[in-house]
């Protein structure tokens, strides 16, 4: 597979264009490097991952930064996080956009440093794993179980690896490096084990308390576990939809992971004949749905309008989409064939709010219909959907 277009490689270009820095953060190994390197190759390219450079970074920014008088695209930042100071100071004075073009994988630590030292000085973009949308003809061929199964990182696709082996690889790569630079975690297996029972929980409300009894620690340590998770690009909260109105709503949000086939390598499913059986295949396919909703809106620069709704009634629906005043429902079924029950829960929501966008219903099926103001669509065409609405 030759490297694939990204759509947040025009964003990219634009946000050079108008600010002195870019900041790219995104899980590892979502193609961060390899679209920086494509979009600028005329820049020099520095990964502060290497240990000489680092350290020459860290004991001697101002020498490091002298040795880049066009700027740079340095990769995972994070691993110097006193670096920004220094690079506002060169950007105030220099003047130029586009001098600097940042990445990291660790969101709220860059962010954070970020926001301290770059305020008002940088574009912040993110970057998840492929879309279905990007993926386009190299996902011909492989079925729903497969793609729940593979997920969407690039190498995984590029290099044609065995899901199961590369998964592995990343979770012990990510927990031994990653994990152990963010925090100091005693006991990595017990750690792992949390990680795991997040993966039982995909498409869940959330129950933290739960989570930390069927794991053997407090509340607090789940609650900082999945900060963690959050924070490396592995874990997903989708926030509930709240409003003035009278019915209790829930609070808690629901789990999800920012790829699917991290979950299902979690959960031990090592082939499609696994995932069909799997009693969560219905939650994967609805992180699948979830997560293409995502990646629509970041990597056009935007910034997530994803909630779900579920009231004390029991009326729900998977995703809430807002689009300014208006709300856009999506019903996600995993399902090959419609039937009448997967319009229950947005025929329910369109009596407590005005749709004037209509709804949307994403299934396992192939056929495309519209049924009075339901798009139902092929999960595997969201974007058609995403876009209409982004252009009402």
């Amino acid at each position: 597979m030759n490297i694939l277009d990204r759509t947040l490689e025009s964003v990219l270009i634009k946000s050079a264009g108008h600010y002195p820095v870019v900041t790219l953060t995104g899980p590892r190994q979502s193609g961060k490097t390899t679209l920086c390197r494509k979009v600028f190759p005329q820049k020099k390219y520095v990964s502060l991952e290497n240990i000489d450079t680092r350290t020459f970074a860290t004991e001697d920014p101002r020498g490091f930064l002298a040795g880049l008088p066009d700027g740079a695209i340095l990769d995972e930042i994070q691993n110097v996080p006193q670096l920004p100071s220094y690079i506002q100071t060169l950007v105030d004075e220099d003047q130029r956009n586009g001098l600097y073009i940042l990445t990291g994988s660790q969101q709220f630590e860059v962010a954070t440093t970020i926001n301290q030292s770059l305020a008002g000085r940088t574009a912040l973009l993110k970057l998840l794993p492929f879309s279905l949308d990007e993926l386009g003809t190299h996902q011909e061929g492989v079925s729903i179980d497969g793609l729940l199964l593979t997920g969407f990182y690039p190498r995984i696709w590029r290099e044609g690896l065995s899901p199961s082996r590369a998964w592995a690889d990343y979770i012990e790569t990510y927990v031994e490096r990653d994990i152990r630079q963010l925090v100091a975690i005693k006991d990595l297996i017990l750690f792992q084990r949390f990680t795991t029972l997040c993966a039982g929980r995909v498409g869940q409300l959330l129950n933290l308390n739960s989570l930390a009894s069927d794991c053997g620690i407090s509340h607090q340590t789940a609650r900082n576990w999945l900060t963690l998770l959050e924070a490396s690009y592995i874990v997903f909260r989708l926030p509930p939809y709240f409003a003035n109105i009278s019915k209790r709503l829930v609070k808690s949000p629901k789990l999800y992971f920012y790829d699917v086939g991290l979950a299902a390598h979690l959960l031990g499913l090592e082939s499609q004949l696994h995932v069909s059986r799997d009693p969560l295949r219905g939650n994967l396919f609805e992180n699948l749905a979830v997560m293409e909703a995502l990646k629509y809106r970041l990597h056009r620069g935007r910034r997530s309008n994803l909630h779900f709704y579920r009231d004390s009634n029991g009326n729900e629906v998977d995703l809430l989409l807002n689009y300014g005043p208006d709300l856009f429902p999506v019903e996600i079924k995993a399902g090959m064939t419609l039937n009448r029950d997967y319009f229950k829960g947005l025929q329910a929501v369109a009596k407590v709010f005005d749709l004037p966008l209509g709804a949307g219903l994403l299934y396992g099926g192939d056929e495309q219909q519209q049924r009075r103001d339901v798009t139902v669509l092929p999960a595997r065409k969201i974007h058609l959907m995403l876009a209409e609405m982004e252009n009402h």
